[in-house]
């Protein structure tokens, strides 16, 4: 399979900014987007050109071309934000939603040796946490059990049978929760943990929301800097010693985005594709095969759907298209799922069996915590399997709410009944607590990490 990527200079077309886009978000984008994806294909080819939130941008569907665009073995691309032409020339809008997400700063959007000395800070951080036989990853994974099993339970505590959301009550907050065996021990994680969700939702106060996140995580990268512990922060610091608190608040303001979004969104995707039964992820499950489950749901709905932007440092042709050096390029890992060069022309199934999906991405920016968000999801995904004899949809898959987003894929609920399995009874309110710690010298003990969050949660949406 190879990509028709290659350099050039001749123009066949008017400029991007002159072409008629289609929107990216619409209704056939959140509820059918392999529609709206073979609908792109069929007009454009491999590559399209769309409008995101008001600002037009190449959107690659095929597969070849992306995974070619993500190995970038000539160093055609660059990640970097001066090297968007129309940033450069400040006509991208200043209220552009996606526009704190570009210009973050983080290893995201950096190439050559300074890409490389964050993501070895980030690949010596990261694994101990990863290695299976370290402490730090037996502990992350008894958080990850200890956490589930309190959610499951607190969920069920009105029946053995009810309804649940299972993205709000489950997927979305126990990432968040792990997250503080990642950051160390950080006072107030509580309120760390709201304001993510906050920002991850988008609403009106979400910019506020990401201001508290990044003030949380300077005071703790500042403290890890006086005073290593066995935490992601101090891990990267020993491996790099020079980062400053500067560049590793933007990188932890960075895991707390993708560990907090993308692995809980990963979990509930599965959760779903499962309960769904069409891409044979509930077969795998059934078979024992969590981990080919998991990549099937991370083929079916990848959450990163179409990553972040990257530009040309010379004109390329994709496809029939001449991009311009400088043109704003977003590859989409959905739609090149959705390539007949990469299923073959058959079936669904020759789509989901196949490894060489891009849900990680691939090449010098490829997913570094791809091992820790498949953990965390499998040992989400066992546990309420096996608590649960019976989860049914509440909706109909075709009615299931998505986000509207032009990066991610996930649901903005996942609406369940449940029945509780025979050998699994819902544990009384009070057990989930007792191993917390006192909250002062009579002996009374503090409300769960959980309840709290869940309380406060309720009381976001109310």
């Amino acid at each position: 399979m190879r990509a028709e990527s290659q350099a050039g200079t001749a123009s066949a077309h008017p400029p991007l900014e002159s072409l008629a886009v289609r929107p990216l978000l619409n209704r056939d984008y959140e509820s059918r987007p392999a529609l709206f994806y073979e609908r792109l294909r069929l007009e454009y080819g491999p590559v399209a050109p769309v409008d995101v939130l008001g600002v037009p941008v190449w959107l690659v569907i095929g597969y070849a071309q992306t995974l070619d665009i993500l190995r970038d073995t000539r160093g055609v691309w660059s990640r970097r934000l001066d090297s968007w032409r129309a940033y450069r020339e400040g006509s991208v809008p200043p209220d552009w939603p996606m526009l704190p997400l570009v210009e973050t700063g983080h290893s995201t959007f950096m190439d050559g040796a300074d890409s490389t000395r964050l993501r070895s800070a980030w690949s010596a951080g990261l694994r101990p946490f990863q290695d299976r036989t370290r402490p730090e990853a037996k502990d992350m994974e008894r958080d990850v059990r200890r956490h589930a099993d309190e959610l499951i339970t607190v969920l069920a505590e009105n029946g053995r049978t009810g309804w649940a959301d299972l993205s709000a009550q489950y997927a979305r907050p126990l990432p968040l929760l792990v997250m503080g065996r990642l950051l160390g021990e950080t006072p107030g994680y509580d309120e760390l943990i709201m304001d993510l969700w906050r920002a991850i939702d988008a609403g009106p106060d979400s910019g506020e929301a990401w201001g508290r996140v990044h003030a949380k995580m300077a005071a703790v990268c500042a403290a890890r800097k006086v005073s290593p512990g066995r935490d992601l922060p101090s891990f990267m610091l020993a491996a790099v010693p020079d980062l400053t608190v500067e560049e590793l608040t933007r990188e932890m303001a960075l895991m707390a985005g993708v560990v907090g979004d993308v692995t809980g969104t990963l979990i509930c995707n599965t959760i779903t594709e499962v309960l769904i039964g069409e891409t044979g992820a509930r077969d795998s499950l059934s078979g024992g095969m969590i981990q080919e489950a998991i990549n099937r749901a991370a083929a079916a709905h990848p959450p990163f759907a179409n990553l972040l932007p990257r530009w040309p440092k010379v004109d390329v042709r994709v496809g029939r298209f001449q991009i311009a050096a400088g043109d704003a390029v977003m590859v989409s890992p959905a739609a090149a799922h959705l390539d007949p060069a990469f299923s073959g022309g058959a079936g669904p199934d020759s789509i989901y069996s196949s490894r060489a999906h891009l849900a990680w991405s691939a090449g010098g920016h490829a997913c570094l915590g791809r091992d820790l968000a498949t953990s965390i999801t499998t040992i989400a995904v066992e546990r309420l399997f096996e608590r649960f004899a019976g989860l049914r949809l509440a909706l109909p898959p075709d009615q299931l709410p998505w986000r509207s987003s032009p990066i991610m894929r996930g649901l903005r609920s996942l609406p369940v009944t449940y029945e509780l399995g025979a050998d699994q009874p819902a544990p009384p309110a009070a057990e989930a607590e007792r191993n917390e710690p006192a909250a002062d010298g009579d002996g009374a003990r503090q409300e769960s990490l959980v309840r709290r969050v869940l309380r406060l949660i309720r009381l976001s949406q109310s």
